[in-house]
């Protein structure tokens, strides 16, 4: 139990940039317990004292107990003094309160009923409990593939190997499903009864990690209301609470939407690609069309609530305390003049470093399939495969998120000259909206450029298609994507066609053999003027042109 609690905080830890080693030593001071509760619950507690005297670690543990009794949750014989101490149970205790109440409360009668349900069809899998229903590992390992069937190949496992199916579910759920090792293989199969807490712990992260799609979709639901709302009660107080909510939403509440929505398309578009390659069909893409959408709709929205001109001065007449209104006035403009000065230093800064990231990762997008690699250190082109580019894109990948802190700095900045009812700023062109706008693009765009990387990877191993087949395409389709929009029209797919050797008749029948083609590459018909960045995939004994057409598959979209 104390590995399995461990690994469930350094999960939700690590999100924060730390960690823990020993459960019972580094939740002493409260420091980061605070912290751990912040993290999971979205909500900022009270400043924590930094001294390091048994009473300041006392008050810290404290304001955190306090925080997790005002949610409700009773601590039964649980006092700060006995965690500031070290006490190994007593610690468990609370963590497992915790768990109860941020991770398992909303769906622990639900729980069980779930696992039941994803894993009825599954041979051998029986789910009465949390101990010895899991104890050969394949009830793990059906609750994966019901969810990701392209991670496990389920037939081949068996009740026999229990270990190897453990080792194999835990495996793939830390690679895969972003799930950290909380058991211990052995420990469960030579335990006669394994600890139940432990298991509905981890089973719980394999809940919230598959239900990603319908925790957006209701959030979707729930803000859309909120932010088409455009009514106040015609008070300055109203408006500005209006405002300080939205300016919350905006730096709090939509950049983790962002980013999930941005890892489940990742995830649709692998599915998509592999279940092509194996049966030449595809998943129906409605989901992923309606977060698009969802995207436009909220963009459209903020424009409307962008924050008209500026204010009217109000010291407009002389009074009796003139000399003292004005000398308050002074410092209040050299206080926001300084905080224009610090923003615009930051912000072009920042602004610039965005916009050189954005066409690195544009160059290395167009460079992706002729096996050419950016160098990111040196700026330099280096030549390798597949797997290099893959290798060097999450080396950038991390190297932008090491740049998060900055955007967080920025975000501080601004929220100062917003309470100062700054509204211009002539030392900088940017401003935080069009700075948030453009970290969302680059985070984006460097993932869907490695998932590009990624079902390029796959396309190649399923088909058998050489390195050499590969960079004559991307050639062909770069020469074509005249503004690198990394999409052609329906005439430039034709002439790419063209060039790569095959002629396309101008006759009737012709025109229908590539109506076949536009059906492949687009096959959920979306009724675009363009058609999206595709590969077309030659097999190795394939050579005509008649052939290539008989072949649903050698066409794909990504």
């Amino acid at each position: 139990m104390k590995q399995t609690f461990t690994a469930w905080c350094n999960s939700h830890l690590r999100k924060a940039g730390t960690g823990i080693e020993n459960i019972d030593e580094d939740f002493r001071n409260g420091l980061k317990l605070m912290l751990l509760l912040e993290v999971i619950s979205g909500e900022t507690l009270p400043k924590p004292d930094r001294g390091k005297m048994r009473f300041h670690k006392i008050a810290n543990v404290n304001k955190a107990l306090d925080f997790i009794a005002s949610k409700g949750v009773k601590l039964v014989s649980i006092g700060a003094e006995e965690i500031v101490d070290g006490n190994l149970k007593m610690t468990l205790g609370m963590i497992w309160t915790i768990i109860l109440r941020f991770a398992i409360q909303d769906i622990s009668e639900g729980l069980l009923l779930w696992c039941q349900r994803k894993t009825a069809p599954y041979k051998n899998v029986n789910v009465q409990n949390f101990h010895l229903s899991f104890k050969d590992g394949l009830a793990f390992c059906a609750l994966i593939h019901r969810h990701r069937p392209d991670l496990i190949d389920y037939s081949k496992l068996s009740k026999d190997n229990p270990l190897e199916n453990l080792n194999t579910a835990f495996d793939v759920a830390e690679k895969y499903l972003d799930i950290p090792r909380m058991l211990d293989p052995d420990d469960l199969i030579n335990t006669p009864k394994p600890d139940e807490r432990a298991i509905m712990t981890y089973v719980s992260c394999y809940y919230h990690a598959f239900q990603g799609a319908h925790q957006l979709l209701d959030w979707i639901r729930r803000t859309m209301p909120w932010l088409n709302s455009r009514q106040t009660d015609n008070s300055l107080a109203g408006c500005q609470k209006k405002l300080e909510d939205y300016r919350t939403y905006r730096r709090k509440h939509k950049p983790p939407r962002v980013e999930q929505k941005a890892k489940l398309e990742t995830n649709f578009n692998t599915l998509q690609t592999k279940l092509q390659c194996k049966t030449g069909s595809v998943l129906e893409n409605d989901f992923s069309i309606a977060i698009v959408n969802l995207v436009h709709q909220v963009e459209s929205i903020v424009k409307q609530h962008q924050i008209p001109g500026g204010l009217e001065n109000p010291y407009t007449t002389l009074t009796a305390h003139r000399d003292g209104t004005l000398a308050a006035e002074l410092r209040k403009q050299q206080n926001n003049e300084n905080l224009r000065r610090q923003f615009a230093e930051k912000a072009n800064a920042v602004g610039p470093w965005i916009e050189r990231q954005m066409d690195a990762v544009t160059a290395i997008g167009m460079g992706l399939q002729v096996g050419v690699n950016i160098d990111l250190r040196g700026g330099g082109m280096t030549h390798g495969s597949l797997e290099d580019q893959l290798h060097r894109l999450k080396e950038y990948e991390a190297g932008v998120y090491a740049y998060k802190p900055h955007i967080e700095e920025l975000e501080r900045i601004h929220q100062a000259v917003q309470e100062g009812m700054i509204f211009e700023n002539r030392y900088s062109q940017y401003t935080m909206e069009t700075l948030r706008v453009g970290w969302e693009q680059l985070l984006t765009s460097i993932n869907r450029t490695i998932n590009e990387v990624e079902n390029q990877i796959l396309t190649r191993d399923s088909k058998g298609i050489t390195q050499e087949q590969l960079t004559e395409f991307r050639a062909s389709f770069n020469h074509f994507d005249k503004n690198r929009t990394g999409r052609l029209l329906p005439e430039e797919l034709k002439s790419c066609l063209v060039s790569v050797g095959y002629s396309i008749g101008k006759d009737r029948q012709g025109e229908l053999d590539f109506q076949r083609i536009l059906a492949v590459v687009d096959p959920n018909n979306t009724g675009r003027k363009m058609v999206n960045k595709y590969q077309v995939i030659f097999d190795k004994e394939e050579t005509t042109y008649e052939e290539v057409l008989s072949a649903d598959s050698r066409c794909m979209e990504y």
